[in-house]
């Protein structure tokens, strides 16, 4: 069984483990604002409400750059449309970095809105490497690009920790941006080896189908609203988490961040397995294995607020997550034709950015207006709504068609 394992990742292609080395660094950026953003806007912020608006800036400067991204790519290519988005970050970390130390919070905001549009490139590595091999090789391709999260949760906070007082500042954390600088100019070298390759364009029959067409079909909107709910779910509450943990009841910043850790790795620990899993059960019933994750998350949130239940919330959201969105990654290029992916890809990474960013600047107001509970008790309805998706999609004979059921 671990020959026949082994032979199937070592088979994939360069373009893979490249991506599987440069993905992690760049996506420390994510992580270690996660962390770092919440704790710092709330000492820079005029209002502790707004505390958490550059973590959600972030998230509004990916979905604001996922369409000229896309075009981006379409005219120059993946490779050279990955560097130019790296580019951007590192302007992004150093920008933040002077606002660390010139205790702006509106320089924060534009250092994270910088960040934000290069994470939009960093999220079509999925697509880079889905592009690199065959179709056959989809899952297992997507498992290690996401197995390489796990190191992402690691460096980003660690490094947010380790660099905090690098640079001598009044809150700290300039260092931990100028270390993020060069993660990413490492990542970049690492992408400078990238292959370009070239996707067979299928031949188009009868009249072209509008973008309205696609997105009408049931097996597009299944895709989505996993992606999207599962995104936007785990952005609200992991937003949230930091703030709840370390400035409402007082947990210390080392137990913050090993919560923040934990559930960082179990967003991509799961890869390890989930190709297996996808095999044996299906992309439909890992769906709903995610979303039941999601519903143990309102539970272990209500039943306390020590360190332990903070980390079942986040390693059950980290779970769910997993779940849901490689569910609808995989689910999305069924939906369809290669000379109609750039644009399909492009409203559905639009779509989940600008879900992620609503949410997660709700998830500030809501946690300093109403508490922890109220915040999880809002989250339900889209879990229940998920719930509907799986089971509609189950029933629906053009969804289970397309995936094989």
């Amino acid at each position: 069984m671990s020959a026949i394992v082994g032979r199937r990742y070592l088979a994939l292609s360069k373009n893979i483990w490249l991506l599987f080395f440069a993905q992690p660094l760049a996506m420390c950026a994510t992580s270690l604002m996660v962390l770092v953003s919440g704790i710092l806007g709330q000492h820079l912020a005029p209002d502790p409400e707004i505390a958490t608006l550059p973590i959600s800036t972030l998230i509004i400067g990916v979905a604001m750059a996922v369409i000229p991204a896309n075009r981006l790519t379409n005219r120059v290519g993946r490779r050279v449309s990955l560097l130019i988005g790296l580019s951007i970050a590192v302007i992004g970390a150093l920008v933040s970095a002077s606002a660390a130390y010139y205790l702006s919070f509106w320089l924060l905001v534009a250092g994270s809105v910088l960040l934000g549009f290069s994470m939009s490139f960093v999220a079509q590595m999925r697509f880079c490497a889905l592009e690199s091999v065959d179709e056959k090789d989809h899952a297992t391709a997507l498992s290690v690009l996401m197995v390489g999260g796990i190191f992402a949760a690691m460096l980003g906070p660690e490094l947010a920790v380790a660099g905090k007082d690098w640079i001598d500042s009044t809150h700290g954390f300039v260092g931990s941006f100028v270390g993020l600088a060069v993660l990413i100019l490492l990542s970049m070298m690492a992408i400078t080896q990238i292959t370009p390759t070239q996707v067979k364009e299928s031949a188009i029959e009868g009249a072209p189908r509008s973008l309205i067409d696609i997105c009408r079909q049931p097996i597009f909107l299944v895709a989505l609203a996993s992606a999207a709910i599962g995104y936007g779910v785990m952005s609200y509450v992991m937003t949230a988490t930091p703030l709840s943990m370390h400035v409402l009841d007082g947990h210390t910043l080392e137990q913050t961040k090993w919560v923040v850790q934990s559930h960082i790795i179990a967003m991509y620990l799961p890869s390890l397995f989930s190709a297996w899993i996808i095999r044996k059960v299906g992309l439909l019933n890992v769906m709903l294995i995610g979303t039941l994750c999601y519903l143990a998350v309102a539970l272990f949130a209500y039943l306390g607020h020590s360190v332990m239940h903070y980390w079942w919330v986040m390693v059950l959201l980290g779970i769910g997550w997993n779940f849901l969105f490689s569910s609808g990654t995989l689910l999305l290029p069924k939906s369809y034709e290669s000379h109609e992916r750039l644009r399909v890809q492009a409203i559905n990474d639009f779509s989940i950015f600008c879900t992620q960013a609503l949410v997660s600047l709700l998830a500030g107001v809501i946690l300093f207006n109403f508490g922890w509970i109220t915040l999880i008790t809002a989250s339900l309805p889209f879990i229940v709504l998920m719930l509907f998706v799986v089971v509609f999609a189950n029933k629906s004979s053009s969804v289970t068609k397309k995936i094989g059921c």
